[in-house]
């Protein structure tokens, strides 16, 4: 659902503010980026994949091309939303390690799904020392 993507995006800008970071989404047509990020500095730069679940938690879909997008100032931030439960999770991958980990699923008709799993991003849940830290960040 694409207000479920929209949200995960401005959740994942909240945040990334809230550490002090320059933030600015990207129009919705562009390719492999939803946000980037700049260090209160302008010293590092990021760009960064938000994939959002509102309904199933147990893995998030890809494109093909996740395969090939990886780069160290690359990041994925896989956001759960779990209203049930008043949750929000947060994975926040290398793009190296979503490029190396994703599966790729054939379905009975032929279909071709490439997702990252659940199992795979819980030693990322909420580890965005990813970014590493900034001068602004609040306390």
């Amino acid at each position: 659902m694409q207000s479920s993507g929209m949200r995960g995006v401005y959740l994942v800008a909240a945040e990334l503010s809230k550490r002090g970071f320059i933030v600015s989404t990207t129009s919705r047509s562009s390719f492999g980026a939803d946000i980037l990020v700049t260090s209160g500095e302008c010293k590092r730069t990021f760009s960064v994949q938000v994939k959002t679940n509102a309904r199933t938690f147990g893995f998030w879909l890809l494109n093909k091309e996740s395969k090939m997008l990886k780069s160290s100032s690359h990041k994925y931030v896989f956001v759960n939303i779990r209203d049930k439960q008043n949750l929000i999770e947060y994975f926040v991958v290398p793009s190296e390690v979503v490029a190396k980990k994703m599966s790729q699923d054939k379905s009975k008709k032929g279909s071709v799904w490439y997702s990252f799993s659940y199992d795979d991003a819980k030693a990322f849940q909420n580890k965005w020392s990813v970014f590493g830290k900034t001068k602004n960040s609040d306390p």
